[in-house]
């Protein structure tokens, strides 16, 4: 939907920013227009190792390292992407506040401005938000009541299925489901999900 804001939260290395990278650049060569990767905790050399090995390229796809959320705000408005992604939103910080990256007060800040823009220009954005070890996103959940979307992308660390779900869509139903499998070349849809785990149980199961 125009102008919402999204977030994507789950464990660190569970694949959100696969996830991400493959959305953006799948909008970006189908839709012929530009998609913004902006990443706080990355490289430009890692995303592009990340984006060769999942097949995640297109002309229209840009990147840019960046934790200032004012010059990321920047740079949102001169490029006017159809699609933006925050790579992630516990990296930023903002010079109105004195707190430290990733603390409740730079988290609710940057996520402040960034809604802002989102909604004064009409671009959709993702933001992606690591998980605490208490279930948390940054802590208290500072960003659940603020963003349009929430989705929740769970996963064992030894297994290759990624389940993604969503817990509020002030557009739509909570209701869908969505099984992933983690791969070679990036995050599937597995379209038989019942054939695809009962085949992982014992045969006397």
């Amino acid at each position: 939907v125009a102008g919402s804001v999204m977030l994507l939260a789950g464990d660190p290395g569970v694949g959100k920013s696969t996830l991400l990278l493959q959305i953006a650049a799948k909008l970006a060569s189908e839709a012929g227009g530009k998609t913004l990767y902006v990443s706080g905790e990355e490289s430009g050399a890692q995303v592009r190792m990340r984006g060769a090995r999942v097949g995640a390229s297109a002309p229209g796809l840009l990147f840019a390292a960046e934790t200032n959320v004012d010059e990321i705000t920047a740079l949102l408005d001169a490029e006017r992407p159809q699609l933006a992604v925050i790579d992630s939103i516990q990296t930023l910080t903002s010079d109105d506040s004195a707190s430290s990256a990733g603390s409740v007060a730079q988290v609710r800040d940057c996520a402040q401005v960034l809604l802002g823009w989102a909604k004064s220009t009409g671009v959709p954005l993702f933001l992606a938000g690591h998980v605490t070890k208490d279930g948390n996103i940054a802590g208290p959940r500072v960003l659940e009541h603020m963003v349009d979307v929430v989705l929740y992308m769970d996963g064992d660390e030894m297994g290759a299925y990624r389940m993604l779900r969503c817990t509020q869509n002030r557009f739509g139903s909570t209701n869908d489901v969505a099984l992933l499998e983690m791969r070679g070349d990036g995050l599937v849809e597995v379209t038989d999900p019942s054939a695809a785990l009962i085949a992982e149980r014992q045969r006397a199961v």
